[in-house]
């Protein structure tokens, strides 16, 4: 059966209790749990303009257990054990760390694994990249000798290698498979590819997912709240469901950088509201 979800009744109940429950300081808890259920987290760079600590505070009051972090707060010129000692407050705090980056890989070794010790130190199972085609080589080796699964980040028409999800899978599809993909769904809807079908087709090599919404779907400029947009998330939701997808759904709120939680609030309200009713 078909279930059709309006983003105004998931604001009316989930967002309105989300909300209220910000303002006054409470921690706003997940869908219940059953079977069948998605890793809802954040992305931190949704909070770049903020420290680690506030970046922290925010998750708490989202009800957020699953994110990834960006080097704005977990910085890759730290030693190894200043890493471990950031990493030691992130799970102190309660966070599943899911992954890291977006880190650009040059076609250079030493540099390349420079980044997987950075990596092993910060706990990150995974880190989204975006490497040099002729570094493939390097990562897939350096992948397998830390055991730390690599997921390509397409972004979009500006991207020069990896523009849309399936030019990544493509050239991954064949190697070990600690390689992947990040799908980031509103630059890959700017492509004129339907994330959907997208993550259908690149299945078995999703790892990880960064979300946002988009007013327009060809403008990167364009992004909203998520459910207030174009992207169909009861959709997106169903099919992640269908295909028993394991990683983080990673929202990234790129907008309102001064002030996200809002947003952020609202964003995770939608989401949650899109779950709940996909799992009644």
């Amino acid at each position: 059966m078909t279930t059709h979800l309006t983003r105004r009744a998931f604001l009316s109940s989930t967002a309105a209790i989300a909300a209220s429950g910000a303002l006054e300081g409470s921690t706003v808890t997940a869908a219940p749990a059953a079977d069948r259920t998605l890793k809802l987290g954040i992305a931190s760079y949704s909070t770049r303009k903020f420290t680690l600590d506030q970046t922290l505070a925010m998750a708490k009051t989202l009800g957020v257990t699953y994110m990834t972090f960006k080097d704005v707060h977990v910085p890759r010129t730290e030693t190894p054990d200043a890493t471990r000692a950031l990493r030691a407050r992130i799970e102190a705090a309660g966070i599943t760390i899911m992954g890291g980056g977006t880190i650009t890989l040059p076609n250079d070794p030493a540099e390349i694994r420079k980044n997987f010790e950075y990596a092993k130190a910060a706990g990150f199972p995974l880190i989204f990249t975006s490497p040099d085609p002729a570094a493939l080589d390097t990562v897939e080796q350096l992948a397998r000798e830390y055991d730390i699964r690599v997921a390509i980040h397409n972004h979009g028409p500006e991207d020069k290698w990896w523009p849309r999800p399936q030019d990544a899978y493509a050239a991954i599809r064949s190697r070990d498979n600690r390689l992947g993909l990040c799908i980031d769904i509103g630059h890959t809807l700017r492509t004129g590819t339907d994330p959907i079908a997208a993550c259908r087709e690149c299945r078995d090599r999703l790892y990880d997912m960064h979300v946002k919404d988009l007013a327009v779907k060809t403008d990167r400029d364009s992004q909203v709240a998520v459910g207030r947009g174009i992207i169909d998330f009861p959709g997106l939701f169903r099919t992640l469901l269908e295909i028993g997808y394991q990683g983080q759904v990673g929202l990234e709120y790129e907008i309102h950088e001064d002030d996200p939680l809002p947003g952020m609030i609202e964003s995770l309200a939608y989401e949650r509201g899109v779950l709940a009713a996909l799992r009644t």
